[in-house]
């Protein structure tokens, strides 16, 4: 039996204007300024202008509030147009706004990246300086094709082997490839078209200057590798009957060795990704003060060829469908630019506004720099303090640079979720992850302290957390364990 009732609920959704806004927030100033490129080309009723002083008080409002009065209520809704709202005889529309900000960052221009050789055409432009047959030189070259980005051959000679046969139509054997690597490990860098760690220490070894020190080294990866990786010193001291000394001087010519020699290769590292600070706090007066990067406020305004079309419009007496057709176009793109006008305004509030707050609320941090004053701080707090929702916060924390007199940092590097110490007062893991870097930093090298050592150190000092919180933070500062910890 089929029925039908009624039934009453509420939902909230969010429109497609509030959708778009969230993304304009969580947008950093880069990324942003592609955007509003992108609005600028697909809507010609959008125009940006000369830039213009727009100053923000302490709490993101804009001392020039009365200039946008239209701005109310749910600003992100789009309304019918006013036409008349367009055809202002104003020289300057009353849109126009821009952050009060330092003139240097509005002239930052982008920076060109020198076009150099790729890793693997620089080995076979030197693989041309070796005197090889046909087809030692099509081996060599498969051979450097194999090579990984790190440096490394990953693949058995057996593999390469069949796979020259198979893909290159090249037949050869196990004992010739082996006579060509040893051509291609002469290659620069040091250590390159190593089958593992070992070997590639040792082609670098092998390159440098021979001293005893170099010699001794030579031995200890050749023979005692896994004691080295290890750090079994005293094994080494015995098995090789040699001083503390000596030992040392081996293991600093070891440490000088690079595991990686592909990642060094200056044509193979990637174009180097500069942050622009979305903010900047300074020290004046032993005041804070904030500022918003001025690319984040942008002046825009309506197209003045569009106000001169819609002037047309209304002197025209006779309105063919043709005439309406294009009029509903003009109001749309209108209509669809003001909105944006208001979604950036909106933008630059809410970001002024949740950043103003943490600089507020680490207000202790931010004038000495001292990370052990950083506050426990969740998103929550922020988001309670300026009546924001927590995604909000989150997308302005999660994707914004803040520069300070103490670095440029990812503002959601400033969270942290809180613990009591001994005296029952909240503090921040931030400031306990110092203190034990500063405990591991003090202890003797020779004897590195366990991670249950570590916690009955940080319990003395009024920190009682259990070994594997110690572990977990010691992890999170990529701290290696106390056995690899150790120096002779």
């Amino acid at each position: 039996m089929l029925k039908q009732s009624l039934q009453f609920k509420l939902s909230q959704k969010l429109s497609p204007q509030q959708i778009q806004l969230m993304k304009l927030i969580q947008l950093p100033t880069q990324a942003f300024e592609q955007r509003l490129q992108e609005e600028l080309v697909e809507n010609p009723a959008l125009e940006s202008g000369k830039e213009e002083s727009f100053e923000y008080d302490e709490y993101g409002e804009t001392s020039n509030a009365d200039d946008y009065d239209d701005y109310e209520g749910e600003r992100i809704e789009a309304e019918d147009i006013n036409i008349d709202e367009y055809l202002s005889n104003d020289e300057t529309p009353d849109y126009k706004y821009q952050a009060n900000n330092f003139s240097d960052d509005d002239e930052d221009n982008s920076m060109p990246f020198v076009a150099g050789v790729t890793f693997h055409q620089d080995l076979l432009n030197q693989l041309n300086t070796f005197i090889l047959s046909d087809n030692e030189r099509d081996i060599a070259e498969f051979l450097v094709g194999s090579i990984d980005d790190m440096g490394y051959i990953r693949r058995s000679i057996q593999d390469i082997v069949d796979d020259m046969a198979f893909t290159q139509g090249i037949y050869t054997d196990e004992a010739t490839v082996e006579k060509i690597l040893t051509v291609v490990q002469e290659l620069e860098p040091s250590g390159v078209a190593a089958r593992d760690l070992q070997e590639c220490l040792l082609l670098q070894l092998k390159h440098k200057t021979p001293t005893d020190a170099v010699a001794l080294a030579i031995d200890i990866i050749k023979d005692q590798f896994d004691a080295f990786s290890k750090k079994h010193y005293d094994k080494l001291l015995q098995k090789y009957e040699i001083s503390k000394e000596q030992l040392r001087k081996a293991i600093d010519e070891i440490e000088k060795l690079n595991p990686k020699p592909g990642g060094a290769y200056d044509g193979n590292q990637k174009p180097i990704e500069h942050v622009v600070p979305d903010f900047t706090i300074r020290i004046i007066d032993g005041e804070l003060e904030l500022l918003l990067n001025g690319r984040n406020a942008p002046e825009l305004h309506i197209s003045k060829d569009y106000q001169e079309m819609l002037q047309s419009y209304k002197d025209t007496n006779e309105k063919s469908n043709a005439q309406k057709d294009a009029v509903q176009f003009i109001k749309q793109k209108l209509d669809s630019a003001k909105w944006f006008i208001d979604a950036i305004k909106q933008r630059q509030e809410t970001l002024f506004v949740t950043m103003n707050a943490i600089m507020h609320y680490q207000e202790e941090y931010f004038l000495d720099g001292d990370e052990t004053k950083l506050k426990p701080m969740i998103l929550k707090d922020i988001a309670d303090l300026i009546g924001l929702d927590i995604s909000t916060v989150s997308r302005v924390a999660n994707s914004k640079y803040v520069d300070t007199p103490y670095g440029t940092r990812l503002i959601k590097d400033y969270f942290s979720e809180s613990m009591t110490n001994d005296q029952g007062e909240e503090v921040s893991t931030i400031e306990i992850k110092k203190i034990l870097e500063l405990v591991i930093g003090e202890e003797d090298k020779k004897k590195p302290l366990p991670d249950d050592k570590l916690a009955e150190l940080l319990k003395e000092r009024g920190y009682p957390i259990a070994r594997r919180t110690v572990a977990k933070y010691r992890e999170q500062l990529d701290i290696p364990v106390a056995r690899l910890r150790k120096k002779i």
